[in-house]
């Protein structure tokens, strides 16, 4: 016997006409190469994807078909994210501030049929334009024509493409396990690998991460995606903007220029922003040089990496905003856990142990278990102490790589490749990845420690650790700057200011400084381009 519930299929489709029937003038601004500042409602959007739905079937786009896009945050990347998942084509996002030859392989690698992209990655395209088989059309999305003159046949623009078709469309039943989105890897470890996801993930996530004890999003929000469409679909903030009913603010190629960020979040009463510390960094330091203050945003959601301590108090203290660590990976949809401070015993904490706590990942939503594995293989405590292998498994976690039956999870679990620590409250801390971790004297040294600890001095803008061939102790942290000032700090002053905030066997046994630390593409300390920079070091 089973329920007498109905089998109701949870799709895009579903988000799309909930928030076209329920929330459809919820108002969409957005920078793009032809618009200063374009505005929207969401029924616009879903007007506009229809006619992309159109547009595919007129190209005889089948279901489970690749349609690519290299696109930044705008209100028609928008229109394809729907369009093309909700009529059973895959969106297949690709991350533009990768390698060419990467770029070129994801293409292939997906077969994709038709791909849509921004002005300023026309010249990228053009380059591999004839390694692109099964291209059929590349639109540029845009209204200037004068963009594609010239470029070949296959070339046409997004508006010219869309507008002789209907905003109507018989949107078909989908299979909630069909696929709908795609996206790859950043490949810092040989060519990226793709993730793709069905639409039961990503409706379940997107209900997952609307909660009050996530990101916490309602009617009366205001959202500001800092991170771009083009990685693992924006965190799923188009999808929840839809399904909550809230107004959206897309900064288009200027995402990482603070200044525009600043005029957005007041002009339009952004009340939370989502994104990386690299770029919170900069619009921290341009608020702090300007005398400026962001009283609507309430809340700053942060992933991808650890925001550092001193960034963390400026916001926290100076803009009075809620700081919302956040963690996850391509291969989660990316949701894994969040971090409110809940539990009433820890208000009464005393001020540095409550601060420590803010710093950890957090707890996992619900949906997604979370378990720490030895070397050994065995599972170890939650006890804050005990660090381990971090695996996860949930309804929205990758089960296998696009194209890559090669690669397979274990006993059910998927291998995150981060070292972490679980403590007793649930609250989860990544110490490290796998790859990054230093092993010295048969003891691990969290790289990511020292460096938060670091980018607290004031002289500091960037700070990476690695772990250099030592010949006693295996490997030892070699610390790698990229400073404010001109003024180089010695290894006497850099062990003296760690003092009490690390381990003193983890001080760095050398200093190296650098004009700039190479980030990947997904805003990351790039630590395998460092190694290579580093390769035959000697301390």
């Amino acid at each position: 016997m089973i329920g007498s519930m109905m089998n109701y299929q949870l799709t895009l489709t579903s988000i799309m006409q909930h928030g076209k029937q329920i929330n459809p003038n919820k108002e969409v601004v957005s920078i793009t190469s032809d618009h200063d500042e374009h505005r929207c409602t969401l029924s616009d959007i879903f007007e506009r994807s229809a006619q992309v739905a159109n547009l595919l079937k007129s190209h005889n786009i089948q279901k489970g078909d690749r349609i690519a896009t290299l696109a930044w945050n705008d209100f028609r990347h928008m229109e394809l994210y729907y369009g093309l998942g909700c009529s059973g084509a895959v969106c297949h996002t690709i991350n533009p501030r990768l390698h060419p030859d990467q770029v070129n392989f994801i293409i292939n690698d997906a077969s994709d049929k038709i791909v849509f992209l921004d002005v300023m990655f026309i010249d990228l395209i053009k380059a591999i334009e004839a390694e692109l088989p099964t291209v059929e059309q590349f639109i540029v999305l845009t209204s200037d024509v004068a963009v594609v003159e010239h470029l070949g046949e296959k070339w046409t623009t997004y508006e010219d493409a869309i507008s002789v078709y209907s905003t109507e469309f018989d949107w078909p039943e989908l299979n909630e396990n069909d696929p709908c989105q795609l996206c790859y890897t950043s490949g810092t470890t040989g060519n990226p690998k793709g993730v793709q996801y069905s639409h039961r993930a990503l409706v379940l996530h997107t209900m997952a991460a609307i909660v009050p004890d996530a990101f916490s999003i309602g009617k009366n929000d205001c959202i500001l995606p800092v991170v771009p469409m083009f990685h693992v679909n924006a965190w799923g903030i188009p999808y929840m903007a839809a399904m909550a009913g809230c107004k959206l603010v897309f900064a288009g190629s200027k995402v990482a220029d603070p200044e525009v960020l600043a005029r957005l979040i007041k002009q339009e009463g952004v009340t939370l922003a989502a994104g990386v510390p690299t770029v919170w960094n900069l619009l921290a330091q341009y608020l702090q040089d300007n005398n400026i203050s962001l009283p609507s945003l309430k809340k700053l959601v942060v992933g991808g990496t650890a925001m550092p301590p001193h960034l963390y108090r400026y916001f926290q203290d100076e803009q009075d905003m809620a700081i919302i660590h956040a963690w996850g990976m391509t291969e989660m949809s990316p949701l894994g856990t969040i971090n409110h401070i809940q539990a009433k015993e820890m208000q009464k904490w005393d001020e540095d142990t409550l601060f420590e706590q803010k710093l950890k990942q957090g707890v996992p939503v619900y949906g997604i278990e979370l378990k720490l594995v030895n070397d050994d293989g065995k599972e170890v405590a939650w006890d804050g102490k005990t660090s381990g292998n971090l695996f996860v498994r949930g309804p929205w976690v990758v089960d296998k790589y696009f194209n890559r039956p090669d690669v397979e999870n274990v006993n059910g679990w998927f291998d995150t490749g981060d070292i972490s620590i679980i403590d007793e409250h649930g609250y989860m801390k990544i110490t490290d990845r796998s790859k990054d971790v230093i092993k010295s004297g048969g003891e691990w040294i969290s790289s990511v420690d020292i460096e938060n600890a670091m980018m607290s001095h004031p002289e500091v803008s960037l700070a990476a650790v690695i772990g250099v061939e030592h010949p006693k102790w295996d490997e030892r942290p070699l610390l790698i700057i990229q400073n404010h000032g001109d003024a180089e700090l010695t290894h006497d002053e850099v062990v003296t200011f760690l003092i009490g905030k690390i381990a003193k066997w983890w001080m760095p046994d050398a200093i190296a400084y650098v004009d700039a630390i190479p980030m990947t593409a997904t805003g990351k300390m790039h630590k395998l381009k460092l190694r290579d920079v580093f390769d035959g070091y000697t301390f």
